[in-house]
């Protein structure tokens, strides 16, 4: 009887220790629950609030540059900290055709990434500003392929993003399209705008407009170089060389271009230095200056001409008897887009640079020094309205120490040379005189001025198709023309510049049997020919080597600018040439 008594207590022990146990582990799992569900929570405030803003407003404006380039600026209102980078876009279509984007606000510029994603959406271009304020812009410049001219070549159709593409909802979105002189034909209105517009908005859109005048022309100015040289006098002379392609259906009769504010006496100057007289200012001020072609550009037909100026004597001050300073405004209020330029500075004879400076972004420059001259070079791809922008003015500054007395440097050369030529006159004429040989009479081809003529009008007429073949190639290599029609238009230039080429022969010959000054033209024609040649050669075999990845991206644009410039002074000689023959007409 007893052992029911003794035994049950322990049995009721046993029992409860196991509940105690449950109850304990229970306990555990619950507190560890609770630890991660608050860590995650607070994990989740903290990645939130890193990036958390709201979009409250958006102006979002479209403007058509001058050669047919969009500009779009978009100035964008947040609340709320974007510490993790603002993310922006547009439609993927558009992509390809950005060539420049920038943001900025009214006191510095800000890193943008390009070509980011949406947060793995597809179908977007995106970029990422870094740390904006609450108030900012983002910049872009399209290519000038998404407007197109249509028949009626006063009308044009404008391809765009009728917004832009944001991550999350912007609350207000004005937009307009900028169009100076255009009136509304179709498509959707200049000025527009949405409320509460979604993330993730794709908005291709196009619009129809007439032109009045010439306020837009379709071409691309491939490239500009710039010349700038300096006398002893701090006087600076200076030259812009342009290369444009014509994108329109009809010709180009003349362009406008931006010289530097309060330049003068500007000399507009075709590809065979020919003054093109019509050619006159539209402000002088601003620096807008209208070039008047002789010969008109053909449709998708390339051109070369320059302009020659004076530049005004408030971009030199003299801080010292030897010390001068030039400060230079780079690429100020341009209405147009520039693939690639270039300035030279070339300082007179005896100077020395102290001291450079440059805030043009994304530009290389150097600065060579010669036995008594030392010049200065800068270059940049992609220039456009959206530089004179930036919240930081684009300028050159360079102080060099000068003495005046160079400025006898060379007189006196001469004056030593005509003596020591004087001397070694005096001594021959005092030699006793040789015998003199019977000298054999020689036989000398008579050259007429047609001749002259006929050689300097086909040979002008050869550059013409050279730069039209050379303009037709780069147009089916962006696939702007089709293949068929490049074929015909191809065989139809080599068949003119064949006959051209056998007719030069002839007439070359028959100035170098002239003899004199005609046959050492001559000669310098084929030196100078040769050097263009092995120019062009070259520049094709390192942009094969650079494909290949044979040679890196620093050394391949080094070695292209070499080649270019060998050309271009090549180019140079013979303009010169032609020149000189075109005044023994006159």
């Amino acid at each position: 009887m007893c052992l029911p008594i003794i035994e049950k207590p322990k049995i009721q022990k046993m029992s409860g220790g196991k509940q105690l146990k449950r109850k304990a582990l229970a306990f555990t799992i619950l507190t560890l629950t609770l630890t991660l569900i608050v860590s995650f929570s607070l994990n989740m405030k903290t990645a939130k609030s890193a990036n958390d803003y709201n979009i409250e407003h958006v102006n979002h404006k479209i403007k058509i540059m001058y050669n047919g380039y969009i500009f779009i600026n978009d100035t964008i209102q947040i609340t709320g900290q974007a510490s993790d980078g603002f993310l922006m876009g547009l439609p993927y279509k558009y992509g390809s055709h950005v060539l420049q984007c920038f943001a900025y606000n009214s006191s510095k510029a800000f890193p943008v990434i390009l070509d980011v994603s949406l947060n793995d959406a597809m179908g977007f271009y995106g970029v990422r500003i870094d740390s904006p304020p609450s108030i900012f812009t983002v910049g872009f410049v399209l290519s000038n392929n998404l407007l197109t001219q249509t028949s009626n070549t006063s009308r044009f159709i404008l391809d765009f993003p009728a917004y832009p593409t944001f991550t999350r909802t912007a609350v207000a979105v004005n937009a307009s399209i900028s169009i100076e002189s255009a009136t509304y034909v179709g498509g959707n209105p200049f000025t527009y705008w949405q409320d509460n517009l979604p993330a993730f908005t794709s908005s291709p859109a196009n619009v129809t407009f007439a032109l009045t005048d010439s306020q837009i022309q379709l071409f691309d100015i491939n490239e500009v170089k710039s010349e700038f040289t300096i006398d002893e006098t701090g006087a600076i002379k200076s030259i812009d060389n342009y290369y444009i392609t014509n994108e329109m259906l009809a010709q180009i009769s003349s362009i406008e271009i931006n010289l530097p504010p309060n330049a003068s006496n500007p000399i507009a100057l075709d590809q065979f230095g020919r003054t093109m007289t019509a050619s006159a200012w539209v402000n002088q001020k601003t620096g807008r200056y209208k070039v008047s072609f002789s010969t008109a550009v053909e449709s998708y037909g390339s051109s070369r001409f320059s302009v020659k100026y004076d530049m005004p004597k408030e971009y030199m001050t003299q801080t010292g008897t030897n010390n001068f300073n030039f400060k230079f405004p780079l690429f100020k209020s341009i209405n147009y887009y520039i693939e690639q330029a270039s300035l030279k500075f070339v300082l007179p004879e005896g100077a020395k640079i102290s001291s450079f400076k440059t805030t043009l972004n994304n530009s290389a420059y150097s600065i060579t020094k010669n036995v008594f001259q030392e010049t200065i070079i800068i270059s940049r791809g992609s220039i456009s309205y959206l530089d004179s922008l930036l919240p930081s003015e684009n300028f050159l500054q360079f102080e060099y120490q000068y003495n005046p007395l160079w400025a006898s440097f060379r007189p006196t050369l001469w004056v030593w040379a005509l003596a020591l030529l004087g001397c070694a006159v005096a001594v021959v004429w005092k030699r006793p005189k040789a015998p003199t040989p019977t000298a054999m009479p020689t036989v000398a081809v008579a050259l007429g001025l047609e001749d002259l003529k006929s050689f300097i009008d086909s040979y002008e007429e050869k550059q013409k198709i050279m730069i039209e073949s050379e303009s037709l190639d780069n147009m089916v290599r962006k696939g702007r023309i089709p293949r068929q029609r490049y074929k015909v238009r191809k065989k139809t230039l080599e068949i003119r510049l064949n006959t051209l080429s056998r007719s030069l022969t002839e007439l070359k010959e028959k100035m170098r049997r002239a003899g004199g000054k005609y046959a050492d033209l001559m000669r310098q024609l084929e030196i100078a020919e040769i050097e263009i040649n092995e120019s062009e050669a070259g520049m094709k075999s390192i942009e094969a080597r650079h494909s290949r990845g044979e040679i890196s991206l620093e050394a391949y644009r080094k070695l292209l600018t070499d080649y270019q410039r060998r050309k271009e002074r090549a180019q140079t000689t013979i303009n010169g040439i032609l020149l000189r023959l075109r005044e023994e007409i006159h």
